[in-house]
């Protein structure tokens, strides 16, 4: 069984495409069922950002291809243009690393780490997710945690809601004298209104389809609720609008924004989009007297503030490399393939003994991101090196003969072969990571 990923996200996808494959949890359910038929196990990661689908297959190849084509069918043929995959130990970093964080948009929110457990349990209420990615998930989560513990990321972070209302300040110049109107009770509704009312909003009214969540949000943070259903007349009110809802269609057009012009004197109005698909339609920025932003136009903005967030995010690849490097060889071990755990421990001691030889050489002008950087690095090399001899063993463990054959001549070209008596148990633990971070 091997592992795979083939998705899109904001990095490599507009959000035209994107919002045709935010589905609904039953339509995930559908989706899991269609591609996990035993051995067959599946994963989707679906958020307003991203659709990954993580597949554990013997055939790669062919889970590949239906992961292709079920994309596709959901996306359209364009959403092929914008997919990429990641193989082997290369899927395994790239969860790791979305589960931490460092690959959304605002780098080292805290959302993300919510949203893969909901999608793991989903998967897994669905039979989608068994035993091999069961295991993956849990060393993404135990990672995850490592990282938010580890490095200061997660203080340094901006998150979509409260970007949203630095927009809004940068709008207004304040906010003491303007109406807010949040529409979702969800938690990115709940993000925008505590925002909100840190920055000192004059008024804060909630709206929700389930009028008893809009009660509890309010009871919270303050302010009013107000049944859905005066969506509309709430437009008459309001100065700033934050959308976060489920909804498969547009809240806002251009013809219902436009027919409340005239009550607000067209008083001008603020908009933010951070539903996918989107809540307001693109047309609704024609009207001269609103403003209107959505989940890619936030992206720019906390692109300019990303400075504060790289060394830290620096810090924590480092630790998603360690944690990828500790998961792979305690696989080995836990598969029974002695040679493969050897194998990784002697390349891990010469990658360490060689990173110390050249950071030695180097002297002491280096900062600690670089001499991080360079430790990284020879991990990095480790994991890829790794990964085809590693995925061929493990291929025919379950043949005794050729297993056996191909795990001697291994022994035997790497200069493994005198430690074949040495405990294997003690690879798994052994602290040889390149980069001496704390486990």
């Amino acid at each position: 069984m091997e592992l795979i990923c083939i998705g899109l996200s904001h990095r490599t996808a507009p959000l035209t495409v994107r919002e045709r494959l935010a589905l609904p949890e039953p339509r995930q359910v559908e989706v899991l069922q269609q591609l996990a038929q035993a051995p067959t196990e599946a994963l989707l990661v679906s958020t307003c950002n991203r659709v990954e689908l993580y597949v554990s297959s013997p055939d790669l190849a062919q889970a590949a291809a239906r992961a292709r084509e079920e994309l596709s069918r959901l996306g359209g043929p364009e959403a092929l243009d914008h997919l990429y995959e990641h193989h082997g130990a290369g899927a395994l970093e790239h969860l790791f690393r979305v589960a931490s964080s460092l690959d959304s948009m605002v780098v080292g929110e805290a959302q993300i780490l919510g949203q893969v457990k909901e999608s793991f349990e989903l998967a897994q209420g669905a039979g989608a997710v068994r035993g091999g990615l069961t295991r993956v998930c849990a060393a993404a989560f135990s990672c995850a945690k490592r990282v938010r513990t580890e490095t200061a990321i997660g203080r340094a972070a901006t998150s979509m809601a409260s970007a949203a209302v630095a927009l809004a300040t940068k709008v207004f110049d304040e906010l003491s004298d303007k109406t807010a109107l949040v529409v979702g009770a969800g938690e990115m509704g709940e993000l925008a209104a505590r925002h909100l009312k840190q920055a000192k909003v004059g008024k804060l009214i909630v709206t929700n389809r389930t009028m008893a969540r809009a009660e509890a949000l309010v009871a919270e943070v303050g302010g009013t609720a107000r049944p859905f259903e005066e969506l509309n007349a709430l437009l008459k009110e309001a100065d700033v609008v934050v959308c976060s809802t489920a909804s498969p269609v547009a809240l806002f057009t251009k013809e219902n924004v436009g027919a409340v012009g005239r009550a607000r004197r067209f008083r001008p109005l603020f908009m933010v989009d951070l539903a996918v698909p989107r809540d307001i339609d693109p047309d609704v920025s024609s009207l001269d007297w609103v403003t209107a932003y959505d989940v890619d136009d936030i992206q720019k903005f906390v692109a300019e503030n990303e400075a504060a967030r790289a060394e830290e995010a620096q810090k924590a690849g480092v630790l998603v490399i360690q944690e990828v490097s500790r998961f792979m060889r305690d696989r080995a071990v836990r598969d029974g393939v002695p040679v493969l755990a050897r194998l990784r421990q002697r390349a891990e001691q010469i990658a360490k003994a060689e990173v110390e030889k050249t950071l030695a050489a180097m002297g002491d002008g280096l900062t600690e991101k670089q001499r991080k950087s360079i430790e990284a690095m020879g991990r990095a090399i480790v994991n890829k090196l790794l990964h085809e001899p590693t995925t061929r063993l493990r291929a025919v463990g379950s043949e005794k003969e050729e297993g056996n054959r191909l795990a001697g001549a291994a022994a035997e070209l790497f200069g493994l072969a005198e430690e074949a008596a040495a405990p294997v148990d003690a690879v798994s633990v052994a602290p040889t990571a390149v980069s001496g971070g704390k486990r």
